[in-house]
């Protein structure tokens, strides 16, 4: 039986989406194939590779994408799941590529403040949260 295809989107690529992929990856890689892609891609969000890293995943090689590209290239995905923050909510792109769409709203860690154990903490509860939903999702899908 074939995979079925998720793309995940936000903004930048950047990390978000990215580790919405790794977990889906991770937990549902018997039935699902993830990827990922961003509206204006970026580069990898540091904290968020040593974030996932302290708990096995290595992110490090992934690049970020363009969620055009992907349309270019004519990809289609049997879920685009949206992981931008309400606020973002009007800038995350939308896929037409995609059988279902879901929107999981999620805060940008380019936003968040203090030092940086600080904001790699706030990144570590951001990290847990989004492996949480993934979880979440494949027991509902």
């Amino acid at each position: 039986m074939d995979k079925i295809k998720v793309l995940f989107i936000c903004v930048h690529n950047s990390a978000r989406s990215q580790m919405a992929e790794a977990f889906l990856n991770l937990y549902g890689g018997e039935r699902f194939a993830a990827e990922s892609a961003g509206l204006e891609p970026g580069t990898l969000n540091p904290l968020v590779v040593k974030a996932m890293g302290e708990i096995g995943i290595d992110i490090s090689a992934q690049k970020t994408r363009s969620a055009f590209d992907l349309l270019r290239q004519g990809k289609w995905y049997g879920w685009v799941i949206t992981v931008c923050d309400e606020s973002q909510a009007e800038a995350c792109p939308i896929f037409p590529g995609a059988g279902r769409r879901s929107h999981w709203g999620f805060p940008d860690p380019a936003a968040f403040t203090g030092s940086e154990d600080e904001k790699l903490e706030q990144v570590r509860k951001l990290r847990d949260h989004i492996a949480a939903k993934v979880r979440e999702w494949l027991k509902e899908t």
